[in-house]
């Protein structure tokens, strides 16, 4: 005879009317037509909290993902490159319910991830890396004055014509060749000019456009 979902606040109201009046849980039961199980549950959560209302929080359409968000969360950390397609294609695979590109990118950012361009930085091979940890700890207990001594190498390249990276402009559907819109290419790039410099903690030596005449100059005993 045990109800099926969640009672009414009126059908709470009974169950505790009733415990109330001295009828036993399985008395009580048999008037309402309810579960001993959902009698007692019902009037202690009256009796601790003065609960006669469902406040129900599952109203409405279900989240399909938030059940599953593990699920989503671990395709993204097996490839941080894959698109919202391949995303939810992967999701759906042996899912009841599938979900669509739009629920996909609504429970992403709910995750808080959020798609970017990755931040390019330089690659350190194993062995570079092994010495610049072997570098570290030779050094790791110099003192400001030691560190004075060092120079800061490095060298930097600046085309002649125009950036190598990513640029973007602002346009009308009709102004893709407009002067303003576009940019010239030449063969091999235009060329560049690669210059050298060093920096110490108090002072730095002018740019060099030569690394020969660059060593020339004299290093110091430490160059990093």
């Amino acid at each position: 005879m045990g109800k099926k979902g969640d009672l009414s606040n009126f059908e709470r109201g009974m169950v505790v009317g009733a415990r109330r009046a001295s009828l036993s849980i399985s008395q009580s039961g048999q008037l309402l037509g309810f579960s001993r199980t959902t009698i007692s549950r019902v009037y202690k959560e009256w009796c601790e909290k003065r609960k006669t209302s469902s406040m129900r929080q599952s109203c409405g359409r279900k989240c399909l993902v938030d059940a599953r968000g593990q699920r989503m969360g671990r395709l993204i950390q097996a490839d941080r490159r894959a698109t919202l397609t391949e995303i939810t294609t992967r999701y759906n695979q042996g899912m009841q319910q599938s979900i669509c590109e739009a629920t996909t990118r609504t429970t992403l950012r709910r995750m808080g991830y959020n798609s970017k361009r990755p931040d390019r930085v330089p690659l350190i091979s194993t062995t570079n890396g092994k010495k610049r940890l072997q570098v570290a700890r030779a050094h790791q207990n110099w003192t400001v004055e030691d560190w004075k001594n060092i120079a800061w190498s490095d060298k930097s390249r600046f085309l002649l014509r125009h950036s190598d990276g990513r640029v973007r402009i602002w346009c009308k559907q009709n102004e893709n060749m407009d002067p303003s819109c576009i940019v010239t290419t030449v063969q091999a790039g235009g060329g560049g000019v690669m210059v050298w410099g060093d920096v110490f903690l108090a002072h730095f030596r002018p740019l060099s456009t030569n690394w020969a005449s660059f060593k020339c100059h004299g290093l110091p005993e430490h160059c990093f």
